[in-house]
């Protein structure tokens, strides 16, 4: 099966990005989002991020322009599933807010089409256990921001068939990507790994350690780390964070993955990273 016409469900931070890749790469897209000024912010910040690009000369006007025209934004869920090879979710990282929409979404999609999730740490067996499209059924975990980070995390829920995981590594390579297969574990490996590690900047910081600055120049110039763990919380979302740390946390019942009250606490004022002009640091 070849992929020629994606949909994209979220027009956030991610699914416009990854949008946005999808588009340059040739493909025919519809970003769907439940509001208007939800879509019209996520394909404002396209054609933002694809002016830049030829602005620093790294895509013609011509080519810019052509990307953005592959990309057709609907708020209509009928018309974003009446035709696509393949729909990428990139919904908020809930599992049954995802599973909801896949129960509405499968009745609507032809029997052709592929469900990939972008969910950074959820069980991709079960959102695949409400479709009657299993073994058509996958993980596409991009990295934020999605047009920079060169990773995709292909996981394969227990009924994956391989005809889907060939299909999905291809096309992230389509993409300019590096896939890496990945069983369904909680985390996988990226996040199992690193969210620990940033949980644990966050107590350190809790604990006066050191200061937020210390942190992370320790952690860059210790490690070689191109960005602080507390600098990378805020790149990520303290919201996003504190969802997957309790969603590792619940899963594996291991202490290493209790998230740091000071997260918590952060959270709940709204202190969320870039995304709001404020986390650990600050970005008005």
């Amino acid at each position: 099966m070849e992929i020629k016409k994606i949909t994209i469900l979220g027009a956030g931070t991610m699914g416009h990005g990854i949008a946005q890749i999808a588009a340059t790469a040739g493909y025919e897209i519809i970003l769907r989002d439940i509001k208007d000024e939800f879509l019209k912010e996520g394909l404002d910040k396209i054609k933002y991020r694809l002016n830049r690009n030829v602005e620093k000369n790294r895509m013609t006007r011509e080519e810019a322009d052509e990307a953005f025209s592959r990309i057709k934004g609907t708020t209509d869920l009928n018309e974003a599933c009446r035709d696509p090879d393949l729909i990428i979710e990139a919904v908020p990282e809930d599992m049954e807010f995802k599973k909801g929409v896949y129960r509405e979404i499968d009745p609507l999609c032809p029997e052709k089409t592929i469900f990939a999730s972008n969910t950074s740490a959820l069980s991709i067996t079960e959102m695949a256990s409400v479709t009657k499209r299993q073994d058509k059924f996958i993980g596409m975990h991009f990295f934020n921001p999605p047009q920079i980070m060169r990773l995709v995390e292909v996981i394969r829920g227990v009924e994956t068939s391989d005809e889907t995981t060939e299909i999905i590594k291809d096309l992230a390579k389509k993409f300019g990507k590096t896939p890496v297969e990945v069983n369904d574990f909680p985390g996988f490996v990226v996040n199992r790994i690193a969210f620990p590690m940033i949980n644990e900047a966050i107590f350190a910081l809790q604990n006066g350690v050191a200061t937020k600055e210390g942190i992370d120049n320790a952690i860059k110039l210790g490690l070689n780390h191109p960005m602080g763990p507390l600098e990378l919380a805020d790149m990520i979302g303290l919201d996003v964070l504190l969802a997957t740390v309790l969603t590792l946390y619940e899963e594996y019942r291991d202490s290493k993955y209790r998230p740091a009250p000071l997260l918590i606490k952060m959270v709940r004022a709204g202190h969320l990273g870039r995304k709001t002009g404020r986390g650990f640091y600050e970005y008005y």
